[in-house]
C-alpha cells in the first residue's frame, strides 16, 4: 500500500505543493527518500527513526521507500520531517490514511519526537488554504500560520500530539493568529533642528514611495532624518502586511507569529554582500531589498558600497522583483521599496568647507560620488543637499510640524491614490505610474508643460528623469489636494531633482 502525506517546496515567496508518497514492501530493511532530496532532507529518515523508537513505535522489518513528488524539484530544509513521519504512519495502519490525506504539514523532528519550529508557516497556510487542506505544523509556527483566515491550522507541541488527533484520543482545537506587533518607537521629525528642506522632501518621498538621495557634510542629519521616515509613512494595509510577512516568514524573522503593521526599515552596513542585499546565498534566501518590500531601505555611507552591488539594485528599483538566479533554479522575491541612499560630499566630508576640506578639493568630490553611476543616480527621484546646522540653532527649542502632522497629510496624499489606482492591480502609488497612466493623471497644464520642456531642453534631462519629475508633481499636487499638475508643481519636482535647476528657478523668481 502506498501512502500519501503533502508537504511545500518553497520557490521565492512562492510555495509549491509536494506529494510525500510512502511504500512499505517486503525486502531487506531499508529506509530510502528519493526525489531529489538535500542533506538535510536525507537525514529525515534518522530523525523519524528516532522519534518513532521514542514513542514505542518499531518500524517493520521491511523495505521502506519515501518518493518526493514532483520529483524533478529541488527538496531543502527540514520541514520534510514531519510529512514523511505521518506518510510512514499511515503506511503502517497507525494514522486514518484519508486524514493523513487531507493534511499540508511541515516540521522539524527532535529525536525525543518533539517539533522544532521552521520557516515558512506561513505561506505554506496559503497553499493549504487553496488546496482546501487542513495545515499541520509545530507549536511555534501555529500562531504564524493562523493569519491565512481561509486554513484551519493545527498545531501539536510533538508528534505524540499529532498522532493522539488524527486518532480521535486528543483532539486540539485550530490554533489562534498571533497579536498583532506594536511598530518601533517613533522618533519625531520635530527632534530635527532647521533642515525645513529636507523634511519637505522626506514628507513627498513618503506620500508617493520615491527615491531619495541626501548629500551632505558628516553631522548634517542625514541619518537622523531617515530614521525618522517611518514615522510619518502610513501603517500597511492587510494586504500589504501579508505581502511582507510572508518574505519575512522565508527569512525567519516573524517574532512570535505576530504580524506587524508597520512599514519595514532595513539600513544594511555598506559592508554587505550582494547576496545579503539582493538575496541568494544557501537556499537563494532573500536580501535586504526584499525584507524592505513596502517599506524603506536606508543605505547610509552609499559610495562606500561595492560598485557591483550598487548596480545591482537599478533592475529591482524599476521592475519592483529581483531575480536570484542560479544554476538549477530562477527564484524571484517581490521588492517595491522606498530606496533613501545618504552619501557625504567628498572623501574627507567638507568640501562645501574651505577651512576643514583636504588639499584635493575639488577632486576628492568628483571621485567620491563618481563611483554612483550616471544610470543609478538617474533613478533617484527626489536629491537634496543637508547642510551642516550652526552651532547656534542646536540650543533653539524644538520647532516645526511634528511627525503625526505630517503623517496626516501623507496619509491624505496615500488615500487621493489609492482612490485612483483601484482598478489598477499593478500600481499602488504615483512611483508605480508609467506610460500612458502616468500621462493621464500627471499631465501638466500648459504653464507646467512649457517649464518641463524649458527644463529638460536646457539642463538634459533623460526620459526617465522626465517621466520622474512628473510622477514627483502628481505626488505634489495630491498633498496640496489638487485635481491637477499645476506649474508651481512641476517647479518644485524638478527643484529637488537638478540642483542647477533649482538656483535658475530662484533667478527667475
Amino acid at each position: 500500500m502506498v501512502a500519501r502525506a503533502y508537504t511545500v517546496a518553497f520557490q521565492g515567496v512562492d510555495a509549491r505543493l509536494v506529494e510525500v508518497q510512502c511504500a512499505v514492501a517486503p525486502g531487506l530493511p531499508a529506509f530510502s527518500i528519493v526525489g531529489l532530496p538535500d542533506k538535510a532532507v536525507s537525514e529525515a529518515r534518522e530523525r523519524v527513526r528516532s522519534a518513532l523508537s521514542a514513542m514505542a513505535i518499531a518500524l517493520p522489518s521491511k523495505r521502506i521507500t519515501v518518493n518526493l513528488s514532483p520529483a524533478d524539484l529541488p527538496k531543502e530544509g527540514s520541514h520534510f520531517d514531519l510529512p514523511i513521519a505521518l506518510a510512514l504512519l499511515a503506511a503502517i495502519e497507525i494514522l486514518p490514511l484519508e486524514e493523513v490525506e487531507h493534511t499540508v504539514a511541515l516540521g522539524e523532528l527532535s529525536l525525543d519526537g518533539s517539533l522544532v519550529p521552521v520557516i515558512g508557516a506561513l505561506p505554506a497556510a496559503m497553499v493549504a488554504s487553496t488546496e482546501e487542506r487542513t495545515l499541520l505544523c509545530p507549536e511555534g509556527c501555529g500562531a504564524e500560520a493562523a493569519w491565512v483566515g481561509a486554513a484551519t491550522v493545527i498545531a501539536p507541541a510533538s508528534l505524540a500530539a499529532a498522532i493522539q488527533h488524527y486518532t480521535g484520543q486528543r483532539v486540539l482545537e485550530p490554533a489562534q493568529p498571533g497579536e498583532v506587533l506594536p511598530g518601533p518607537l517613533g522618533r519625531d521629525l520635530r527632534d530635527v533642528k532647521g533642515q525645513e528642506r529636507a523634511k519637505r522632501a522626506l514628507e513627498i518621498a513618503a506620500a508617493g514611495r520615491h527615491h531619495i538621495m541626501m548629500v551632505g557634510t558628516p553631522g548634517s542629519g542625514k541619518s537622523m532624518l531617515a530614521a525618522r521616515l517611518p514615522g510619518i509613512m502610513p501603517p500597511l494595509t492587510p494586504s500589504e502586511a501579508l505581502e511582507t510577512s510572508m518574505i519575512h516568514s522565508l527569512a525567519g524573522l516573524l517574532s512570535e507569529g505576530g504580524i506587524s503593521r508597520a512599514r519595514p526599515f532595513c539600513d544594511p552596513h555598506h559592508t554587505a554582500s550582494m547576496a545579503a542585499i539582493v538575496g541568494g546565498g544557501r537556499g537563494a534566501k532573500p536580501g535586504e531589498v526584499s525584507l524592505a518590500h513596502n517599506g524603506v531601505l536606508f543605505m547610509d555611507e552609499f559610495p562606500e558600497f561595492p560598485r557591483p552591488v550598487l548596480e545591482t539594485l537599478r533592475q529591482p528599483i524599476e521592475t519592483g522583483e529581483v531575480v536570484v538566479a542560479r544554476a538549477n533554479a530562477h527564484v524571484r522575491y517581490p521588492c517595491r521599496f522606498m530606496l533613501v541612499a545618504a552619501a557625504n560630499p567628498c572623501k574627507c566630508g567638507f568640501l562645501p568647507d574651505p577651512a576643514r576640506a583636504c588639499a584635493r578639493v575639488p577632486l576628492c568630490g568628483e571621485d567620491y560620488l563618481g563611483r554612483i553611476s550616471g544610470p543609478l543616480m538617474d533613478r533617484f527621484d527626489l536629491r537634496i543637499e543637508v547642510p551642516p546646522v550652526a552651532y547656534s540653532d542646536l540650543d533653539l527649542p524644538e520647532t516645526g510640524e511634528s511627525s503625526a502632522d505630517v503623517a496626516a497629510r501623507v496619509a491624505q496624499a496615500r488615500a487621493l491614490q489609492e482612490a485612483r489606482f483601484a482598478e489598477m492591480p499593478n500600481a499602488r502609488v504615483n512611483a508605480d505610474a508609467e506610460g500612458a497612466l502616468l500621462e493621464q493623471i500627471a499631465q501638466p497644464d500648459t504653464a507646467g508643460k512649457a517649464l518641463l520642456s524649458r527644463v529638460a531642453e536646457r539642463f538634459g534631462l533623460t526620459a526617465r528623469g522626465y517621466h520622474r519629475v512628473l510622477r514627483v508633481a502628481r505626488t505634489i499636487a495630491d498633498l496640496d489636494g489638487s485635481d491637477g499638475v499645476h506649474q508651481p508643481h512641476v517647479a518644485e519636482a524638478v527643484s529637488f531633482r537638478l540642483v542647477e535647476a533649482r538656483e535658475a528657478l530662484q533667478k527667475a523668481g
